[in-house]
């Protein structure tokens, strides 16, 4: 595993005010998820990238750990009204992805899929922002069970439920999918600070 020695900032907590409409601050992390805990098999973990690339490829657990990593400062904005600021993640950026597989110009969306069937969909410009990374760790630690270990997708500029915990796999489309809670009267996109938080 090789790590760089900068840490991405994402771009909104740049911002004077850092809370959206509709948000309150917490210290806390809330553990939400649709499914119960994943329980993780180390020996039987794989990452899987198919669609719309060239070869699909799979990675068992130590070789996508062993890939380079990042660090990214983020903010959480979670649709059910929370917000948690000053958020140290590190692992794999998404756009590592680009360096294992050829993906086909027509690749315009990915979904992300998880270990309890959760799937949610990104337009590919929000999945290969600066800031987005499959984290392992928070703030130095271990990412918990409850909260993604052993990988959880992070897109900081969109609400958390597009930061699917227990991803293993990632699958390029032409058109857009919608993704579970998507397809369940959730907003498409998601940005916080445009409150869109349903459809």
């Amino acid at each position: 595993m090789s790590e760089k020695n900068y840490t991405i900032i994402s771009p909104d907590t740049q911002k004077k005010n850092r809370v959206p409409n509709g948000q309150r601050l917490t210290d806390n992390f809330p553990v939400l998820h649709f499914n119960s805990i994943h329980e993780f098999n180390r020996d039987k973990w794989v990452f899987r990238i198919w669609g719309q690339v060239e070869k699909e490829k799979r990675l068992p657990y130590n070789e996508f750990i062993s890939l380079p990593q990042v660090k990214v400062f983020s903010d959480i904005h979670c649709v059910t009204g929370w917000s948690k600021l000053n958020n140290t993640w590190q692992g794999i950026s998404s756009k590592e992805i680009k360096n294992l597989v050829r993906i086909k110009p027509e690749a315009k969306f990915v979904m992300i899929y998880c270990s309890d069937d959760y799937y949610t969909n990104l337009a590919c410009d929000d999945f290969f922002a600066d800031d987005v990374l499959f984290a392992v760790k928070l703030n130095g630690q271990d990412i918990t069970p409850e909260h993604g270990h052993p990988v959880r997708l992070v897109v900081p500029r969109l609400y958390f439920w597009k930061s699917a915990k227990w991803v293993n796999g990632v699958q390029f489309l032409a058109k857009d999918v919608a993704g579970f809670w998507e397809s369940r009267g959730y907003h498409n996109h998601g940005d916080p600070w445009r409150e869109q938080r349903y459809s």
